[in-house]
């Protein structure tokens, strides 16, 4: 029987953070104690942890692996080590952009051929959501993917069509059935006016994808989640002019849960220079004004959680050179970041260790029906992440294990450094370290 005792004055609670003991034996949570206790490991090591924090691990909801298919655009590998790293412990795999898509049974074995022996957390998948393919959606659910995920705009890849209504209402039926909810990618195409191309400047991409297209698509998707009483996931919200109509339907009762990413935390359209491909993404990031409404609806439980919505590309595709946003590829690389990122802008609104755990770990886990993950408690996971929420984070290539190093955090200095990863009650990562075992499994939920 293997185990280990973690120990710390700051363990974070559902209730909040105090002192405590872990014991974790065959990586679960055997028992928690409190810190005065006398102690009687037996053989069992002890990480005793001192002033830093230990979290449950991450969980991020929203990645972009790409494989099969396009491992040069990121893979199983380079991901999962990003997020050991970052203290990300279980990751959510998007259907798209790798090929094929996960929209079939068939394509969905291929996604788990190519995780088999690569990953260093773990990580479960989301379904594709496409016209033409409710039956196959009810397959790949029934082979234990956690949710079927939707764009409702041109996902930029022609293998992975957008969900107009009837194919959301229909897609959503099925998801109903099998307990599981529908992510939207959630803007509308609209009818207007776009700037004249080529966009160097970046308040020309902000232009073309106003505030409008994401309200649009919340009302679509408050209509049918009232239709069907599917849960709604609301992915990467950046248009907070949606809050109040998001507010009443969850005050009425509506199972609807709302992220936001960590780039729309940290950066404002007025940080970004034009010709900085490196900021382009979907939603796009928007005013500062529109950023300080954001941190403080995902303070007060407006917005529940926090993604990354990791889409790396080669950095060919992210027009560095030319500097022009209206055919850049669309996605911000930010995995092994997210922690660092959100504690340092969040904690300028006056977050606590305690919030970042229902953003990052609570959260996560009960929208996507993860029930033996994201918090401390007696028969859990032992997955945690450790963390000094004043030490200092030096981005730079070297330490990024992304397959590609293009990112707006690329030279920042963050607050908050992972100091340790525990997966299944194993140290996947110590203070620099990578402890490269694999000791990842796919997530399958029925």
């Amino acid at each position: 029987m293997s185990g280990l005792v973690i120990k710390s004055r700051r363990v974070v609670f559902p209730g909040g953070e105090r002192p405590a003991v872990i014991l974790v034996r065959d990586g679960i949570i055997q028992e928690v104690r409190e810190y005065a206790d006398e102690l009687n490991t037996g053989d069992l090591p002890v990480l005793d942890f001192g002033d830093d924090v230990v979290m449950p691990g991450i969980i991020d909801v929203h990645v972009h692996v790409n494989e099969p298919g396009r491992t040069e655009w990121e893979g199983f590998e380079t991901a999962t080590k990003a997020a050991a790293m970052g203290g990300v412990t279980t990751i959510v795999d998007m259907p798209l952009n790798s090929t094929p898509v996960t929209t079939t049974v068939e394509n969905f074995r291929a996604k788990l051929d190519a995780a088999e022996g690569k990953l260093a957390v773990n990580v479960a998948y989301h379904a594709g959501v496409i016209p033409d393919h409710a039956d196959q959606l009810d397959q790949v659910l029934e082979m234990g993917a956690i949710a079927g995920k939707a764009f409702m705009i041109d996902s930029g890849m022609e293998d992975f069509p957008f969900a107009d209504r009837d194919t959301l209402r229909e897609a959503m039926m099925v998801l109903k059935r099998h307990g599981k909810p529908l992510l939207a990618h959630g803007e509308l195409a609209l009818d207007l006016a776009q700037p004249q191309q080529p966009w160097i400047k970046f308040a020309d991409y902000l232009a073309s994808r106003p505030q409008a297209m994401e309200t649009a698509a919340v009302k679509m998707l408050i209509d049918l989640c009232a239709e069907t009483d599917c849960a709604v996931h609301l992915v990467h919200l950046s248009a907070t002019d949606a809050l109040p109509l998001l507010k009443d339907a969850r005050g009425g009762g509506l199972p609807i849960t709302v992220e936001t990413s960590p780039h729309y935390l940290y950066f404002a359209a007025e940080d970004v220079s034009d010709g900085a491909t490196q900021f382009k993404c979907a939603p796009p990031i928007r005013e500062k004004e529109n950023q300080t409404i954001l941190r403080q609806a995902l303070l007060n439980g407006d917005i529940d959680l926090v993604a990354t919505d990791h889409s790396p590309c080669p950095p060919s595709l992210k027009n560095i050179e030319s500097g022009d946003f209206s055919t850049a590829w669309g996605g911000i690389s930010s995995l092994q970041y997210v922690l660092p990122v959100t504690w340092s802008a969040m904690r300028e609104v006056g977050a606590e260790p305690a919030d970042m755990a229902r953003w990052l770990c609570q959260k996560p886990a009960g929208s996507m029906g993860l029930r033996q993950h994201g918090r401390i408690d007696t028969g859990k996971v032992a997955d945690f992440v450790v963390w000094d929420p004043d030490g200092s984070v030096e981005v730079s290539g070297e330490m990024t294990q992304h397959r590609h190093k293009i990112t707006p955090y690329d030279g920042l200095s963050l607050t908050g450094r992972v100091s340790c990863t525990v997966l299944g009650g194993k140290v996947i990562y110590q203070n620099g370290d990578l402890i490269d075992e694999k000791l990842g499994r796919s997530i399958l939920k029925n």
